[in-house]
């Protein structure tokens, strides 16, 4: 059983891995290999160079499992919920619901086996090892980017003749910032590269620049209609939102044909999703959470059984915790936001995706975050905070009289903050807690 770890973290959030998945090896790079051993929690294999412990581990555990016989049920990998809503927690997936999730996907997405995947996600990741799944099965290709940058991104997509790229909203954001040949609104040199990795306009402004992309898919975190229009003079195409969870596997997609900015699609072939009002079915149009049933939703947290039940509904449906809503004619599904992350502010629900959505709409912004603050009148206050696009001035009071222009009063921000980039995870979603 594999247990995925992000490299980036920390010896506290390692150390809960370790000791929560009651792993007995761990293969490293430099960095996390000297944070395991400073706790000689576990051997460790430094894939890098010499190990300590690691390969007398590795080769005994290798002559153990030598004689076993894996199916369909048994775990292959234990990966953890992104922890933005509080301490991770492990979903272990089976051999069986892996195969059953990506399949579904790559029929609906008509992957074969001539197809190219560029990609420059992060493997210790279900998105990002979902892409290297699809390769395989598939009999095709796949260009592992072991760092991302956007012009070594735009360069492979070229010079390979990709015809897919995987990527998340921040991916999508950092080649359109390139694209105008600036840094501003990148995120941190970290996560994006430089300004010396970006290339040109020349290179990146164009459809052909990007190459021969039939496909462009995007997850993980919510892509602002906004940006998914201006992509689509980019890229040729919008690019194809689909919508899932660690624990369910990919479930939602937008066709290929006819794929969409504003929605996260309809369900994957062999998956149920229903929107879940406080009483029964929410009607046509209204707002209720995401539930899921099918083959590729896992059975249970690991070693949690009080956070398994609260996970799956009595009729066994799991609870996303998502907000969302059908359009009646369409049945497309559209995220509106979390339970967890609903703002209440004198005594009305105020989902921060909706404000968000309306924010980036203005020719200033590039991204927005909503989330409330304290307030001792109205309990909760809708509060934004923002990055600008280059060339843009802040005007708080002209935000604020936008949003006024879209959304009920109740809904606007209060304040609204300038950041140079907004919090978020290793797969670009927002960490609420930290614009706190």
């Amino acid at each position: 059983m594999v247990v995925l770890a992000n490299p980036g973290y920390t010896a506290a959030e390692l150390g809960h891995l370790v000791t929560d998945s009651g792993a007995v090896l761990a293969f490293a790079d430099p960095v996390p290999r000297r944070l395991l051993a400073e706790q000689d929690s576990v051997p460790v294999f430094d894939v890098d160079g010499p190990s300590s412990g690691g390969r007398r581990a590795a080769g005994a555990a290798a002559g153990v499992a030598a004689g076993v016989a894996v199916g369909p049920q048994d775990v292959a990998l234990l990966a953890y919920t992104s922890g933005t809503t509080g301490r991770p927690k492990g979903v272990p997936l089976t051999h069986g619901r892996l195969a059953v999730s990506i399949r579904s996907a790559m029929a609906a997405w008509r992957w074969s086996p001539d197809d190219v995947l560029a990609h420059a996600l992060p493997l210790y990741h279900q998105h990002g090892l979902s892409g290297l799944h699809a390769a395989l099965i598939a009999g095709g290709t796949v260009h592992i980017r072991s760092r991302f940058s956007p012009a070594d991104l735009v360069r492979t997509i070229r010079e390979t003749g990709a015809s897919v790229l995987f990527g998340v909203p921040t991916t999508y954001q950092a080649l359109m910032s390139a694209d105008m040949g600036t840094a501003a609104d990148m995120g941190t040199a970290a996560d994006m590269g430089t300004a010396a990795d970006m290339g040109t306009a020349a290179d990146m402004g164009t459809a052909a620049g990007w190459g021969g992309l039939r496909l462009a898919v995007c997850g993980s975190a919510p892509l602002s209609p906004a940006l998914a229009e201006r992509l689509a003079e980019v890229l040729g195409q919008v690019p194809l939102i689909r919508y899932g969870t660690t624990e369910t596997g990919l479930d939602v997609s937008n066709p290929v044909d006819a794929a969409r900015g504003d929605t996260v699609g309809v369900p994957l072939p062999g998956v149920l999703a229903r929107v879940w009002a406080a009483d029964g079915e929410a009607e046509p149009g209204a707002d209720g959470e995401i539930q899921i049933r099918g083959p590729q939703v896992f059975s249970g947290y690991w070693h949690d059984p009080a956070a398994t039940k609260a996970a799956f509904t009595p009729d066994g449906w799991f609870r996303t915790g998502d907000i969302g809503a059908v359009d009646p004619a369409t049945g497309h599904l559209s995220i509106k936001g979390r339970t967890k992350e609903m703002i209440i502010t004198g005594g009305l629900n105020v989902y921060p995706r909706e404000v968000e959505i309306v924010l980036e709409e203005h020719p200033s912004v590039a991204e927005a975050a909503v989330a409330g603050l304290p307030h001792e009148r109205w309990g909760e206050q809708v509060t934004a905070w923002v990055v600008l696009r280059d060339g843009h001035g802040f005007d708080e009071a002209g935000l604020i009289a936008h949003a006024r222009t879209r959304l009920a009063g109740y809904k606007c921000p209060k304040q609204v903050f300038q950041l140079a980039a907004l919090p978020r995870n290793h797969v670009g979603k927002i960490v609420r807690s930290a614009l706190r």
